[in-house]
């Protein structure tokens, strides 16, 4: 809901002021998306400075590729929850009775997202990404190689959207100032990672077929 993500905006003003006490600016936002809050928290601040101060930072949402509402998902009108009980709300969704699979992505296996979220995303003022599980783990690693700290599944998803923008950057000869939101450890993900060093996590695509046949269940 709107409502938890002003809430949540209290993230990017901090991030703001933090960043202006620096002297930086970041050129691109990144952050990961389930339903959206966390995201909305860092990001919205920034979109705001874009349409009212005339910034021009980039604004990216990423998400894994096995539950892709805003890359693959449709911007129709469903419910929140997965019985039907709650009023009919306009977002990007997988449809309601979408179940993820057996992936590990922390808090990102929500069927729809938030709708200020989803509308910014329709309009072209946010742009969204997804990435399989494999890769988002070993962006984890390098990150905990880097940093000394075990990022969350979530996070290892922007991680991976920061490398790959950070490279993509250095490609083209340019600077970026990348902003990604750290929200949360991965301690308690620890038998995640032994699977992903072992070799036993796979990756897959969610097949577009499996969501047209959940959007149309809506209307049934």
């Amino acid at each position: 809901m709107n409502h938890v993500l002003l809430h949540q905006t209290v993230i990017g003003q901090e991030t703001l002021q933090q960043m202006g006490l620096t002297g930086e600016y970041p050129d691109v936002v990144v952050g990961c998306v389930g339903g959206g809050s966390n995201f909305g928290g860092i990001a919205l601040p920034f979109l705001r400075e874009n349409l009212k101060n005339s910034r021009n930072t980039r604004i990216m949402a990423v998400e894994p590729s096995l539950c892709p509402t805003l890359t693959k998902g449709f911007f129709t009108y469903d419910f929140a929850d997965t019985v039907g009980t709650t009023p009919m709300m306009k977002m990007y969704t997988l449809g309601h009775s979408f179940v993820p699979p057996g992936i590990h992505a922390g808090g990102l296996g929500y069927h729809g997202d938030s709708l200020i979220i989803s509308a910014l995303v329709d309009a072209g003022l946010i742009e969204a990404r997804a990435y399989p599980q494999n890769p988002t783990f070993e962006a984890g690693i390098l990150f905990a190689w880097a940093e000394g700290i075990i990022p969350a599944q979530e996070v290892t998803h922007e991680i991976k959207a920061t490398v790959d923008l950070a490279l993509e950057a250095k490609e083209a000869g340019e600077q970026k100032k990348i902003l990604f939101n750290l929200c949360g450890h991965g301690y308690f993900d620890l038998s995640a990672y032994e699977q992903y060093l072992a070799g036993e996590l796979v990756d897959l695509e969610y097949p577009e077929e499996a969501i047209e046949e959940a959007v149309a269940r809506i209307t049934r």
